[in-house]
Parts: C-alpha cells; structure tokens; sequence
C-alpha cells in the first residue's frame, strides 16, 4: 500500500515537471519576426521629376498709355472677347496743360516782350539790307553802262557785281533772322498755356481729341490694371489681353538640382488642375538663368524657370486660364519592361544597396544593383529575379538567417 503511494507520487511529480518544462520551452522557444512583405516584378516604370506650376498666356499684350493724358472710365470687363484692330478697350483724352503760377507766367510774359523786341530790330535790318541791296543794284547797272561804252573798267564791274551779290545775301540773312524771331514769339506764347486759356478749354471741350485704344490681338481681356477714369503717364499699363483659347502654356520653378536632369522635348503629365483627366505637355525651355528664393521653413534654395507646352487639345483643358495652378510631372526616365523592387525594401550594406530576400521563412541578405529610384520603385539591374519576396521596411534588428513571417493584415 505504501509502495503504490510512493510510486503514484513520483509519476504525479514527473509529470508535473514535464508539463512546466514543455510551458517554458513553448514560452521561451524563438518566434519568426513578423515582416512586411513585397514581390519583385517585371513591367513599366518612369520617373518623374514633380513640381507646382502656374499657367500663362505665351503672348500676353499689355495695353498702355500712347501720350500722357486723361484715361477714360474702361468698361470692358475681364473674359471679354476682343478683336485685333477693331474693338475699342478704352479711351483717352490729352492732358491739360499745367496752370501758371505768378512768377513763372511774369518769366513767360517777359519772354515773349524779348521775343517782340527782336523781332522788331530784325525787320529794321531787314529794311537795311534791302536799301543796300537796291543801292548795289543802281551802282551795278551804271558800271555796267559805262563799261559798255568803255567809260569804265571790266575790274569796277567786278566789284559792283561783287558788291550786289554781299547785298542781296544780307537780304536773306535778314528774311531768316525774321523768321527765326517770329518762332521765338510762338514758343514764348506756348508758355503761357493754361487752364484759363479760354481757346485751349474750347478745342479740349469736344470730341476731336479723343483718344481710341484699340485692341492689340485677338483674344480675351485677362485682367484690367486700372479701370477708374484718371490721369496717366505715357506708357502706363492699362490692362492684358491674351488668348487662352490655345495659347496657354505652364511654367514650372524647379530646383536647379532637378533642372538638370530636365532637357527640351522630354514629356509631361499634368495633373491636379481640376478637369476629369490628366493632360500631355512637353518641355520646351530650360531657362539658363536661376532665382533665389526661400522656402515656406525659410531655407534658400535656387530656382530654374522651366516652360511646358500643352499637347492635349483645347476642348480637353476648356475651364483653364492665365494664373492657374497645376501639378506637372516631368519623365526624365522611362522603360517600358524592366524589373522592379519595392524602394521600400532598400537599404545601404556599406557601399551597395541590398534587400532581405524571404527564403523558406529564413532572411537572407542579398546585395543587388538598382538604376533609376523614383522613390515608390526602383529598378532592378542585377541580383534579384521576378518573384523575389523581399522584406519592406526592414528594421535594423534583422539580420541575415533571421527567421520571419509575412504579417497577416486584419
């Protein structure tokens, strides 16, 4: 009886070891890691080079200010379809002439005294001359008589033709020092110009000094600069004209870096601009030139201006206008069939990139040759094959020979 108690306690005690040992031997076995997984394949890859960019007319017209003047109220209205040549966007009259102030009308009058004065001594020389010239005249035809009937010499003749001729240039002299004094009164007139000029207010008062300003190309009115009646310049801008209709292109500002990876002719996805479908383009300038500028965080960075063409016809893009923004999408790379990783699985092993291949739920490290990375897929030159599972997101406590399992997503 004692020796059937002992043995039903050791084998109660055995077992009770057996299952605590096989407890911790399930609770401390090792577990495979728990991984992203995804797979190498084979098909098209582009990459692109993405940046804001604004539309704008190509040959956009401002509308200036032909003389200084008075621009009247402009009554057209932006969106407003205009024909080259034929339809009138504003109006302008002259400007009237400044008023005087006391001392500078005293000045205008005392110059047009001066003016009257000379004019006065160049008619009396004129008067000179011309009696010179009539007493040169009798003297010539004396020694031409005398000489005739050989009374004189052909030397006196010489000199009273000689003698005529000094007169009658005195003559002309006086006749252009006239003229010369009566434009100086003119000017002087003009000086005295003003507001109270009662024939002045008469010729500004009607309608033969209005100014028509016609539209410069065909097109649209994209935006009025200054639409209240006001006093202008020369060469103030009034307003833009342009056609939006079929000659909108985009400009992009991209970082130096990127624009030289750009070249004319390479193609362009534009996206983001608000239609049912995405648009082509193409590059067709590089500007040469870059612009400094700050980032919204404040950091410098230089700028390229690149500008895109619209390819797809003008009903595709029909809501678009001059200023709009649009995402473009330049491909500076592009293969229709090649191989491709995940970038998410790259990662640098000293000087290569290498992923973790999954290899019967062991990780095996793989150095690998890429090409092109646009930063979702990468290309894949050599060391993988299609069909490859290769770990997304490894973490920098997996190694090679590491056991692992794909995380099931719920």
């Amino acid at each position: 009886m004692v020796k059937a108690r002992k043995r039903s306690r050791i084998v109660l005690t055995a077992g009770a070891l057996l299952l605590v040992a096989g407890a911790l031997a399930a609770a401390f076995w090792p577990k495979p890691s728990m991984v992203d997984m995804g797979e190498v394949t084979r098909g098209a890859m582009r990459l692109t080079i993405d940046e804001e960019g604004r539309t704008q007319v190509r040959d956009a017209y401002v509308v200036s200010t032909p003389v200084a003047g008075q621009l009247q109220r402009v009554g057209v209205e932006p969106g407003d379809p205009v024909e080259r040549g034929k339809t009138v966007v504003a109006h302008m009259h002259p400007t009237n002439p400044a008023a005087l102030d006391v001392r500078t009308r005293e000045q205008a009058l005392a110059a047009v005294a001066a003016a009257t004065a000379a004019l006065r001594v160049a008619r009396a020389d004129l008067n000179a001359a011309i009696a010179n010239r009539d007493g040169a005249d009798t003297e010539l035809n004396r020694t031409e008589e005398l000489v005739a009937r050989g009374f004189s010499t052909s030397a006196a003749l010489d000199r009273a033709r000689q003698a005529a001729r000094v007169a009658q240039a005195s003559v002309d002299t006086a006749e252009a020092a006239i003229a010369m004094r009566e434009a100086e009164i003119a000017n002087a007139q003009a000086q005295l110009i003003g507001f109270d000029d009662k024939k002045l207010a008469a010729a500004m008062g009607n309608g033969a000094n209005d100014i028509p300003l016609y539209a410069p190309a065909d097109g649209r009115i994209l935006r009025v600069i200054q639409q209240s009646e006001t006093a202008l310049p020369a060469g103030a801008p009034i307003m833009e004209i342009g056609n939006i209709a079929n000659d909108l292109e985009i400009v992009a500002e991209l970082l130096s870096t990127d624009a030289v990876q750009v070249a004319p002719g390479d193609p362009v996805i534009i996206t983001d601009w608000g239609g049912p479908r995405d648009l082509d383009g193409e590059v067709t300038r590089v500007e040469p030139f870059g612009v400094t500028q700050f980032s919204a965080l404040g950091v410098e960075e230089q700028r390229v201006n690149t500008v895109i063409a619209i390819s797809s016809p003008p009903e595709d893009y029909a809501g678009l206008g001059h200023g709009f923004r649009v995402e473009a999408r330049i491909v500076v790379w592009d293969a229709e069939d090649t191989l491709i990783v995940p970038a998410s699985a790259l990662f640098r092993n000293r000087t290569s990139w290498a992923v973790f291949v999954a290899n019967d739920g062991v990780a095996r490290l793989r150095e690998i040759e890429i090409g092109p990375n646009n930063g979702t897929e990468a290309q894949v030159v050599s060391g993988l094959s299609e069909g490859d599972r290769v770990v997304l997101y490894p973490s920098s406590g997996l190694t090679d020979g590491t056991r692992i399992a794909a995380r099931v997503l719920n």
